[in-house]
C-alpha cells in the first residue's frame, strides 16, 4: 500500500479510505466501483483519494495486495500440516469474505488465465519451497508443489463467498463450521498422504 499520511487526521482518512474502498470492489469489482460512493462511505473527497492513492486502478491493486500479504500474514502455511492449513484459511474466508471476493475479481477483470498476480513468486516461493521439503521428507505426496498448493487452497474453498454451490456464512452455527472444518480436514489430509505404495 501506499505510505500512510504522518498525521493522525490524515491517517485516520487514509484507514477510512481502505475501509470504504475495500468493501466497494469486494461488492462491485472493479468496473462496477464507484469513487463518489466510496468518497461518501469515507468522508472525504475525490482530491484526497487521488493524492493517496492515484487513480481507480491504483486504489484496486493497493486494497488487493494488501490483502493477498494480509491472508500470508495471517494464514503462514504449514506445509507438514496442510490439512490443518486449509481449515485456517477456510476461517479466515469466514472472517473476511471480502478478501476472497477481492481475488475473485482481479481474477474476472484482469487475469482469466494463468497466475492470479504478475508477482506470483512473492507471495508462492515460500510456499512452495515448504511443499517440497515436505514431499523430501516423505510428509506428503509427489507432485508438482504448485499444483498441490492449488488443490488444497480450491477445496479451503469449497464454502467460500466465491462457491458455485454453497456459500458459508460466519452466522450459521459453530457446530455446522466445525462438520465442514473436521471433512474438510479428513479430505485433505487424505489427497496429500504421501503414497506408501510408490
Amino acid at each position: 500500500m501506499p505510505d500512510q499520511p504522518s498525521s493522525s487526521r490524515g491517517a485516520a482518512t487514509y484507514q477510512r479510505i481502505v475501509d470504504a474502498a475495500t468493501q466497494e470492489f469486494a461488492q462491485y469489482g472493479i468496473a462496477g466501483a464507484r469513487i463518489e460512493r466510496i468518497i461518501t462511505a469515507a468522508r472525504t473527497n475525490k482530491a484526497q483519494l487521488y493524492g493517496y492513492f492515484g487513480n481507480k486502478e491504483q486504489l484496486f491493486d493497493a486494497i488487493f495486495f494488501a490483502s493477498l500479504e494480509r491472508i500470508t500474514n495471517v494464514v503462514p502455511i504449514d506445509a507438514t500440516d496442510l490439512a490443518d492449513w486449509a481449515v485456517r484459511l477456510y476461517d479466515e474466508y469466514l472472517s473476511r469474505p471480502d478478501l476472497i471476493r477481492l481475488a475473485t475479481w482481479a481474477r474476472l477483470e484482469r487475469r482469466p488465465t494463468g497466475h492470479l498476480v504478475a508477482d506470483h513468486d512473492r507471495y508462492d516461493d515460500h510456499k512452495l519451497r515448504a511443499i517440497a521439503e515436505a514431499q523430501a521428507a516423505g510428509h506428503i505426496r509427489q507432485g508438482d508443489p504448485f499444483d498441490v498448493m492449488a488443490m488444497v487452497i480450491a477445496m479451503s474453498m469449497a464454502w467460500s463467498p466465491v462457491s458455485n454451490v454453497y456459500a458459508a456464512s460466519a452466522q450459521e452455527p459453530e457446530s455446522v463450521h466445525d462438520k465442514r472444518r473436521t471433512l474438510l480436514r479428513d479430505c485433505v489430509s487424505r489427497a496429500v498422504a504421501p503414497d506408501r505404495g510408490a
